[in-house]
């Protein structure tokens, strides 16, 4: 078990930090990938890509191998138990996100989970529990909105911050896949309530739920919404006649959202969108200028100012590729565009940065569970037939600078 010199997160003897990734499959190999390039570009402390878990130990082995990862196990409570281990980078279906992070804050490891932060609300309550307890010994946590961390979404932030827009009056927020649009399509861990929480709204919802909360600065406090299974089955090992298994969770979702600044936000979310590949559209309009971003264009930030003469104005593209620009210092010339992949790597380092300067990194568990009181109020008002749901919560404060 861990020596009491460990419990606060801490390596006594400043060697690297031990790091152990919980998932070795889509976000697994995302994540690894940060963790591979991350001190090729920034000062972060040192670290060590230690044992990536996973059940199937062939598997595992060789994600290992391609991935950077030191050695493998099958049982994650078995890294929980080494004193080599510091941090735990947890990249698993959401419904073993609750058990394994609580575990691993009590065992005095620094942790990182993928969004949404939990399955259920009452998950995510005993996750934020857990996180301000362990807070309190010295011990980080962290959930991947890796959103946050596109430089042109975090530019957008500092414009919002500076007043830039004014009032900020209504946002649109539509974040648009097509991934399940045929019907063959066969049934996944995704499409089943018990193991995913739900579909589109979890999945991706949480993702544009996030980014109006985190660009505005504000908490929503009354939600309106809808959801949508368009494929009520599909294909898969478990079905009945004809082979198949009822799709439990909702393929799209529509929310009205109001925060406490007085902004109304729309968010429509889909997995069954044709032709939209892995769309996330903002809109964000204030009474002095407006901002459009558009993930499939993910260098560029549309920004209008509307206090200059109306013959000027106009929406002007920026494109975000300037040492000036959040993150972009550490990366390639002006204009050498950066992907997708580069948010997990900031991601990394904001974490790694935090743990280093014994500060909470954002966004903190609260930030996640604030997330999941909104998607929980958006069910729960669609199993109303669309009544306003009001949401009673303090605001939960976002870490300056990350």
């Amino acid at each position: 078990m861990n020596s009491p010199e460990s419990t606060d997160g801490s390596n006594p003897d400043n060697s690297p930090l031990g790091v152990a990734m919980i998932g070795y499959a889509f976000m697994g190999k995302a994540h690894s990938n940060a963790w591979r390039n991350v001190a090729s570009h920034f000062d972060v402390p040192a670290f060590e890509q230690k044992v990536l878990v996973g059940r199937d130990a062939g598997q595992v082995a060789e994600a290992a191998r391609k991935y950077g990862w030191a050695e493998t196990a099958t049982d994650w409570r078995s890294v929980l138990d080494r004193d080599d281990i510091h941090i735990v980078d947890i990249c698993a279906p959401g419904w073993m996100h609750a058990e394994i992070a609580i575990a691993a804050l009590e065992a005095g490891k620094h942790v990182l989970v993928e969004k949404p932060l939990a399955n259920t609300l009452a998950e995510a309550e005993a996750m934020a529990d857990a996180a301000r307890s362990a807070r309190e010994r010295g011990v980080q946590s962290m959930i991947g909105f890796n959103y946050r961390r596109v430089p042109a979404l975090a530019l957008a932030r500092e414009l919002i911050a500076e007043g830039r827009l004014g009032t900020i009056r209504h946002v649109r927020a539509a974040y648009l896949q097509d991934w399940l649009v045929d019907a063959g399509s066969p049934m996944t861990w995704r499409l089943n309530k018990e193991t995913a929480g739900s579909g589109a709204l979890g999945d991706i919802a949480s993702h544009a739920i996030d980014q109006v909360m985190f660009l505005l600065g504000g908490t929503v406090t009354e939600v309106s919404g809808r959801l949508h299974t368009f494929v009520s089955s599909r294909p898969g090992p478990s079905g009945a006649a004809g082979g198949l298994e009822e799709v439990t969770v909702d393929d799209a979702a529509w929310a009205t959202l109001t925060l406490d600044t007085g902004t109304i936000a729309s968010v429509e979310v889909s997995r069954m969108a044709t032709g939209q590949k892995n769309s996330l559209k903002l809109e964000i309009y204030g009474d002095k200028g407006s901002l459009l971003f558009d993930l499939e264009a993910i260098n560029e930030l549309g920004f209008l100012d509307a206090t200059v003469p109306v013959r000027e104005q106009g929406f002007r593209r920026i494109l975000v590729n300037e040492p000036e620009h959040p993150y972009m210092a550490a990366w390639w010339p002006q204009g050498h565009v950066i992907g997708w992949e580069h948010t997990f790597t900031h991601e990394i380092r904001d974490f790694l940065a935090a743990i280093g300067g014994g500060t909470p990194p954002s966004p903190s568990f609260e930030e996640g569970l604030a997330v999941q009181r909104v998607l929980a109020a958006i069910e729960e008002s669609a199993n109303a037939k669309s009544s306003i749901i009001q949401i009673s919560t303090s605001p939960v404060p976002v870490t300056e600078g990350a």
